[in-house]
């Protein structure tokens, strides 16, 4: 093996941390624009000094061709170095700190200048654009450099022109005024990066707390995963912010619920109408493994609470698990009512025994004949007042669980129903639960009776099952087609509460409505009216029926 260590390469590149790369890229931004706000400003700057340098030497030429002494002198005197002319000259250059002041006549002859030798000689520049009565401005090269320039024309009492005053500012001082204050601008630049830094670090930390010190690349790893997620579950996830509207939502829920995408960014109560459902979602039901029906389906929720003020709620479908609880609770029953049936069975074969042992065979047939007769004619009485064979056979089963529990189920004598049903498996349904319903109310209670009755007009069919319980107080009426809402104890296998708001929602769905009222004598008295539950009837049944009915009663 080799002794040489290894080197460990050095990556260069943008940090990989959201704080980190948020904090430079506005440390860059900040730069920048305070490198752009200076180069703006340093700009026009140089011009402005120069227009300022050029009306200032123009502004003391003008007050120096003011003064009548001046004109005076270049007429009565000559040009000397020290002349009136040039020492009043060189007192207004003091004074203003010009570079130069020179007082010229028509032909351009200086009768003052910075240098006395320079007296008598014609100017370097032309002067005649003065001389012609003009104000000039302009920065130009002399006898003394680069300088700021100012040129009028110098006149008499009467106005006219008898020469011409030029005033030169120093170029050198203009540039100093701009060096001098290139370092005040950049302390304000600098001043402005440090303030913009420290927000940048402000919020750079704010992002990083947010994000909780992740990469960009971990933050869309873990989008990426989350999306997977919510959409592989095959559980419905609904998320809310903090001001209660709908967030993402994944495929199943969308199915659960019934909704697409135009639900997220709306609440509940607007996606999916007022109901026990959007009061979950909503949090206004609080509690664990709350359940609600949304259409046909029953459901389970779970709503958790989120740091942000949100919400997330998890929607389980439970429609088959409660379907199998209601057939093991029916099965349940009938077990029970088969297992008295024997018993009761073998009272009967012990009884027949008997009687035929003592040799009373006409007793013995007496007693088959009635028993036989007692279970036919129970079957029968329903099956001629109900002619749908799923219906029949759903209360001749009910019929012989509500005699095992001690309950005398009665079919009323209106009770007349075509076997011509739109939706059996819906009627089955609903009268399934509340007969269902009134046996448990009625169960243990002196004289319990169950009275069904159902009536057809046309296409509309009423549905009326009534009971001698206890009664629903007034109060609670509208409480117990409450999805969850019950006052039974739960079994193990299932949840309270829903076989009622499946009768509602069923009846509703078909245009029909399900009320509950207070039976004749006591109890409850369920009434549940669906105006197109039937077919419309064929003239050729409608003739042959009563004939067929009176045919079987003959048969008796």
């Amino acid at each position: 093996m080799s002794s040489t260590p290894s080197v460990r390469r050095v990556r260069l590149g943008l940090p990989r941390r959201v704080f980190s790369q948020v904090l430079l890229m506005q440390l860059a931004i900040a730069a920048g624009v305070a490198v752009l706000a200076t180069g703006l400003f340093l700009a026009p700057l140089s011009d402005q000094l120069d227009d300022q340098a050029m009306r200032r030497a123009l502004a003391i030429a003008q007050t120096t061709a003011q003064q009548p002494q001046v004109v005076r002198d270049l007429r009565t005197t000559r040009p000397t170095a020290n002349g009136p002319a040039q020492q009043e000259a060189e007192r207004v250059r003091r004074a203003t700190k010009a570079e130069y002041v020179v007082v010229m006549n028509r032909r351009g002859v200086r009768w003052s200048h910075t240098g006395p030798e320079r007296i008598g000689q014609v100017v370097s520049t032309d002067p005649g654009q003065a001389l012609a009565g003009r104000e000039v401005m302009e920065i130009d090269n002399g006898t003394l450099g680069r300088s700021a320039r100012g040129k009028v024309p110098l006149r008499d009492s009467d106005g006219r022109i008898v020469g011409a005053v030029s005033v030169g500012i120093a170029y050198d001082s203009v540039r100093a005024r701009l060096v001098h204050a290139v370092p005040g601008l950049f302390a304000y630049a600098g001043g402005a990066l440090a303030v913009g830094a420290l927000a940048s670090w402000i919020i750079s930390r704010r992002v990083q707390r947010q994000t909780r010190d992740l990469a960009f690349s971990d933050i869309a790893g873990l989008l990426a995963e989350r999306e997977a997620m919510l959409h592989g579950l095959r559980e419905g996830v609904v998320a809310l912010d903090r001001g209660g509207r709908v967030r993402p939502l994944n495929d199943e829920a969308q199915r659960l619920l019934g909704v697409g995408d135009e639900a997220v960014g709306r609440r509940p109560d607007e996606a999916l109408g007022a109901g026990r459902t959007a009061d979950v979602l909503a949090g206004r039901v609080t509690g664990t493994d709350l359940l609600t029906v949304r259409g046909r389906r029953v459901l389970v929720a779970n709503r958790m609470p989120t740091d942000d003020g949100g919400a997330v709620a998890t929607l389980r479908d439970r429609t088959e698990l409660e379907q199998l609880g209601r057939e093991l609770d029916s099965t349940r029953g009938l077990i029970d009512a088969l297992r008295a049936q024997d018993h009761e069975h073998a009272n009967r074969m012990h009884t027949l025994l008997g009687l035929l042992e003592l040799e009373m065979y006409d007793d013995a047939v007496e007693f088959v004949g009635e028993v036989v007769g007692d279970h036919r004619v129970t079957a029968e009485q329903i099956t001629e007042r109900i002619q749908d064979p799923l219906l029949a056979a759903l209360l001749v089963g009910k019929a012989a669980v509500a005699a095992e529990r001690g309950v005398a189920l009665r079919v009323s004598d209106r009770t007349r129903l075509p076997d011509r049903l739109v939706d059996p498996g819906g009627i089955v349904t609903i009268v399934g639960n509340l007969v269902g319903n009134a046996l448990d109310a009625t169960a243990g209670t002196p004289h319990a009776r169950v009275e069904v009755e159902l009536r057809a007009q046309g296409r509309a069919a009423t549905l009326t099952v009534r009971d001698t319980g206890s009664g629903i107080r007034p109060e609670h009426r509208e409480l117990v087609f409450t999805a969850g809402w019950s006052t039974k104890e739960p079994p193990a296998h299932r949840g309270r509460g829903i076989g009622l708001s499946l009768v509602r929602r069923l009846a509703e769905r078909q245009g029909g409505r399900a009320a509950v009222g207070e039976a004749y004598g006591g109890g409850a008295e369920f009434v549940v009216v669906l105006p197109e539950a039937l077919t419309r009837p064929d003239p050729e049944t409608a003739r042959a029926l009563p004939v067929t009915t009176a045919a079987k009663k003959e048969s008796r």
